[in-house]
């Protein structure tokens, strides 16, 4: 999950309403997502758009809902029991819409109107109970997302999903699947906020977490990240403290979203201690030094008051020595306090010269930030024999994220790559 440098096009959708003026008037507040093609340096926008359609009402405000009902002849109510049919009942399709009227349901549909939700198209499960889905998009791309249970010693559920963001993802950095795979686009804003219905259809069970750790660098798609970040809020009840959003960094963004004061938490995918052994992990951290990041997110925390948390993946002989770890400390101490590091051990994957360390080499790492008063955790890895671990999510369905072949002319699916 990351990416490179992007240039903003924005495609503008002229939509055509049926029966007659009285629809015309209607303007929906839809996220026009923006996409990235990658290059030398580093930034936030992008240059290859997905067609953006604004006739979908997943991610609509109740009030927009409301809206869109008076302009269709109805009552505001009907905007309220749309938003219930959405979001509570979580439907499907419009003629779903089992308590509005029949002549109401037909006039969406024929101006265009969609809901937004899109077929599972595989699924996997875990022996751990971990769940990978592949979501088929409108125009045949298929995006990853996984539902992770966790229960607690009194026995009630912890469900977390991780969505991701875009199709696949430009930076290739070298110890991720999801960059050996190619990139394709941006998500749209409901094409994020699907994927945790999804695995609540799945689970039959309210998601309570999400993580934006998926396919993807959210903050090179920053405005439908934050638009599926408010519905997920607002609409869904999700609290924003459950919610967060990792970055590898891509410069100016940290500072855009710390504008928002979102009591979410932002991770920073850091995998180095020193801008040198950073660059050989990460490639795109040549546009981004790492002392230009560790002041953002010095800012971030002056500007929000929340804590930032450092993601930190153990390459075995890489990166993962107690004299890392020890500098790694001083370097956070250098820019702050109250930092936290979250220890990922390696997810093998395939192809991948890396190698997981052993847990002696990770409780030393671990040990070793302690002593020096860095909080630590170490994830637990969840979904490993479903390739659905961090890092490991494989597709064996799409070798790169392009078009798949219509149903009709599918073959045997051959070796892939994803998250």
């Amino acid at each position: 999950m990351i990416a490179t440098k992007f240039s903003v096009l924005q495609h503008v959708c002229i939509v055509p309403f049926a029966r007659a003026t009285r629809h015309r008037s209607f303007t929906v507040s839809a996220s026009a997502s923006t996409t990235a093609s990658p290059s030398r340096n580093l930034t936030a926008s992008s240059s290859r758009a997905p067609h953006v359609d604004p006739r979908v009402l997943l991610g609509m405000t109740e009030h927009d809902l409301q809206q869109l009902a008076v302009e269709f002849g109805q009552q505001s109510y009907r905007g309220k029991q749309l938003h219930h049919l959405i979001y509570k009942r979580k439907a499907k399709e419009i003629q779903d819409f089992s308590h509005l009227p029949q002549a109401f349901r037909n006039d969406l549909i024929e101006a265009g109107w969609k809901i937004g939700r899109s077929p599972i198209y595989h699924t996997v499960t875990a022996a751990d109970g971990t769940v990978k889905l592949l979501i088929k998009l409108e125009d045949n791309r298929l995006i990853e997302t996984v539902g992770i249970p966790v229960e607690d010693e009194k026995g009630s559920m912890k469900l977390t999903a991780c969505v991701s963001s875009q199709v696949g993802c430009p930076l290739r950095c070298s110890f991720c699947a999801t960059g050996k795979g190619g990139y394709s686009r941006n998500l749209q804003r409901h094409e994020i906020i699907e994927q945790v219905l999804a695995i609540e259809d799945i689970f039959k069970h309210r998601v309570t977490n999400v993580v934006f750790m998926g396919m993807g660098e959210p903050m090179l798609n920053l405005k439908s990240v934050l638009d599926a970040h408010r519905c997920l809020n607002k609409d869904i009840q999700i609290g924003q403290r459950m919610i967060t959003i990792s970055t590898v960094g891509v410069p100016n963004t940290i500072r855009k979203l710390a504008s928002h004061k979102l009591q979410s938490t932002l991770a920073v995918s850091l995998h180095a201690p020193n801008q040198e052994l950073r660059e050989m992990i990460v490639p795109s951290a040549k546009s981004y030094p790492l002392d230009a990041i560790m002041k953002d997110c010095r800012d971030y925390f002056a500007e929000t008051s929340r804590r930032v948390s450092f993601e930190y993946a153990l390459l075995a002989g890489v990166n993962d020595s107690v004299e890392q770890a020890r500098e790694l400390a001083d370097l956070l101490h250098e820019w702050g306090r109250g930092y936290h590091v979250n220890l990922i051990p390696f997810n093998p994957i395939e192809g991948s010269e890396y190698r997981r360390p052993y847990k002696k080499a990770v409780s030393a790492f671990a040990g070793a930030l302690e002593s020096r008063k860095i909080t630590v955790s170490i994830r637990q890895t969840r979904g490993l024999d479903a390739s659905a671990a961090c890092g490991q999510l494989r597709n064996n369905f799409q070798k790169n994220p392009l078009l798949i072949e219509p149903d009709h002319k599918k073959s045997q699916p051959d070796v892939a790559v994803a998250c």
